[in-house]
């Protein structure tokens, strides 16, 4: 197989990290060789966090340079439009319709953009986009948001259902298994 190459991005605290570990695990359960990178110097503070993931039948570097992704999955839109030099020109992007004032938004020193879809579809012919926020919150828990996004980008890589719903039932805290399987599957109805 290929190495194919997965960006998940977004601002800390959104489980980015949880994320990129559960499709690595999957991948490697799946018998391929993975490897991983984070940058997430500010995570704590609200700050961009982006983690790449990248399997086949040998990887030799997690790095994604411009133009390698397959499919980058986006907790936050501005990050989204920000990582989106990462896609190849036949990759998918997964959005999640959900807006978070970086700091200098904030603060008044700069303003955020209001086209964030019209020019990402610039790139992209037809995103994913979608509120897993408002699906997490009808579920009963805001922060199976990463789970709903698991799911939508699960339907499009090649691994079962099932190995996801094991390595997610591994990572989670044992009291948030049944939610965030209920999430997950979700989202993965979601994406038809």
């Amino acid at each position: 197989m290929d190495t194919k190459s997965i960006v998940i991005c977004g601002v800390g605290g959104q489980g980015i990290l949880l994320a990129s570990d559960i499709v690595a695990k999957v991948a490697m359960k799946a018998g391929m060789d993975v490897k991983k990178s984070e940058v997430h110097g500010m995570a704590q503070r609200g700050g961009d966090v982006i983690s790449s993931v990248r399997y086949g039948d040998k990887v030799y570097s997690p790095i994604v340079g411009d133009g390698m992704a397959d499919v980058i999955l986006a907790f936050e839109k501005l990050e989204a439009l920000r990582n989106i030099h990462l896609l190849r020109n036949d990759g998918k992007v997964i959005i999640n319709d959900y807006r978070l004032d970086p700091l200098p938004v904030a603060s008044g020193l700069m303003e955020y953009p209001e086209d964030i879809f019209d020019r990402i579809k610039k790139k992209v012919k037809e995103p994913v986009i979608l509120n897993a926020v408002d699906i997490a919150k009808e579920i009963g828990n805001i922060r199976t948001t990463n789970t709903v996004l698991l799911g939508v980008l699960a339907k499009m890589m090649e691994f079962s259902d099932n190995i996801w719903k094991e390595v997610i039932k591994e990572r989670v805290p044992q009291k948030t298994i049944d939610i965030n399987i209920k999430a997950f599957e979700k989202g993965y109805d979601l994406n038809k």
